[in-house]
């Protein structure tokens, strides 16, 4: 039904003393339109100037919650999905709908929003420990190397025998340690003559380490803006919750746009909703915990070559700030990002697992176990999970799911994994809008008679 034009204010007797007529709604209400408080001003130039008095108000407004955006977007997701255990809770405690958005609100947040965030902290917790390994093996390279330049040089009457016993050992590692030498002096040379400078392995890494943990520090930072933005999308999801239909209501009294076009958009937001989050998302999420189970049992602890080497080759005897453990959960929410990607999905990360054990660990079956693992369960689980969430709902073509995917990706971060798809579908919608407002015209033309032809 289309929206009813707007009628004049009815007359109101005079307020009495102590009532509230200063308030800015009743303020407003009072105040006659431009055109009749200033009659030789047109109706046309009254209209303009309050679509530019809105526009720039509108900028004014973006900017101030453009920061707030994402968290707020979240919280509307959140309470669409979550919708039907809603309606639950507020049947179980007799309607109160205040206490029903706390009890859903806390629901949710213990049930998904912190396991997400202990997740992720977990993650970067062993995204900590890779660098802090990286960096100290770098920071004691170059001092172990001079140590052993020096201790070569051994004063007369010191006991050589036990050189002397892994002499033949010393010899094959050195003709090993040359031939490398001689592959990399190609190389050497040429990065000699572009930098400038030396080729020197472990400064490289040095400098390299150094970097890495200046962008940990970006990461602590990203992390801190992270925590912030989910306390709004917590305190935004109960409000939404307990007055989203007055919210709904007053944006679509608010909006030029016909009712039925809408609640259009309303049923394309919620189905695309629940088709990304429910089918997507928990697919992604299914996959990754598969595929953590798979890494926690084929990736063994790990050390650097120099620091193995130190240790006699037994990885129990290195120290713990120069191994590194299995980074399973690193894995697993790895696992769990490229699983909502389209074409790619989780067999980024499990096929580079199973290589890393054939030609890193040199583990022959585990690897192919991972492999057949990966392929029967890690990736085949996707075809059960969205079926089964969709029920035969429609969904985006895989080519467009594809590209809504990556260009929201590019565009706007992780949160596009959401924005592209529900782009899409009000894109989608919008189309059939203008279709059918373009019908009516043409049949409203042929009504009164005039030649206009009707879309194809």
């Amino acid at each position: 039904m289309s929206k009813s034009k707007p009628t004049p204010p009815a007359e109101k007797p005079e307020p009495s003393e102590g009532s509230d007529i200063h308030s800015i709604a009743e303020a407003i209400d009072d105040a006659p339109p431009l055109s009749v408080s200033m009659p030789g001003v047109p109706r046309v130039i009254s209209l303009i100037v309050l679509v530019a008095v809105l526009l720039g108000i509108s900028v004014l407004f973006f900017r101030v919650m453009a920061t707030f955006l994402v968290p707020l977007f979240l919280a509307a997701v959140l309470t669409v999905v979550f919708k039907p255990l809603h309606v639950w809770i507020l049947n179980k405690v007799g309607g109160r709908n205040q206490l029903a958005a706390l009890a859903t609100t806390t629901l949710i947040t213990l049930g998904v929003v912190v396991p997400t965030a202990l997740l992720g902290w977990m993650a970067f917790v062993e995204t900590s420990q890779i660098v802090r390994v990286v960096q100290t093996n770098a920071d004691t390279e170059a001092p172990a190397a001079a140590e052993g330049e020096e201790d070569s040089v051994i004063p007369d009457g010191v006991d050589h025998k036990e050189e002397q016993e892994d002499a033949a050992e010393d010899e094959a590692a050195g003709g090993v340690g040359k031939a490398l030498t001689a592959w990399m002096q190609p190389f050497a040379e040429w990065y000699r003559v572009n930098m400038n400078e030396e080729f020197e392995p472990a400064k490289l890494a040095q400098n390299a380490a150094q970097q890495v943990v200046k962008v940990g520090w970006v990461g602590v930072q990203a992390l801190v803006g992270f925590l912030v933005g989910m306390a709004i999308m917590i305190f935004a999801l109960y409000f939404f919750l307990a007055d989203g239909p007055k919210i709904v209501e007053t944006l679509m009294h608010l909006s030029p746009l016909d009712d039925d076009y809408e609640r259009e958009l309303l049923v394309q937001f919620a189905t695309v909703s629940r088709a990304v989050v429910l089918a997507t998302l928990l697919s992604a999420f299914v996959q990754g915990i598969l595929g953590g189970i798979g890494y926690y049992f084929v990736i063994d602890d790990w050390a650097p070559a120099n620091a193995l080497a130190q240790y006699g080759g037994d990885i129990d005897q290195v120290p713990e700030n120069l191994r590194i453990h299995p980074p399973v959960i690193l894995l697993t929410v790895l696992t769990m990002l490229l699983a909502i990607v389209p074409f790619v999905g989780a067999t980024a990360v499990w096929i580079p697992v199973a290589l890393w054990v054939y030609f890193a660990q040199g583990d022959l079956w585990p690897a192919i176990g991972m492999t057949i693992y990966g392929f029967a369960v890690v990736s085949s689980i996707d075809n059960l999970i969205k079926p089964w969430v969709l029920h035969g709902q429609s969904n985006l073509h895989p080519l467009l799911a594809l590209l809504s995917v990556l260009g929201g990706l590019q565009l706007l971060g992780p949160i596009g994994i959401l924005v592209g798809p529900m782009l899409v579908a009000f894109m989608q919608a919008l189309l059939l809008m203008l279709r059918k407002e373009l019908d009516v015209i043409a049949e409203e033309a042929e009504e009164n008679g005039d030649s206009v032809p009707k879309p194809a």
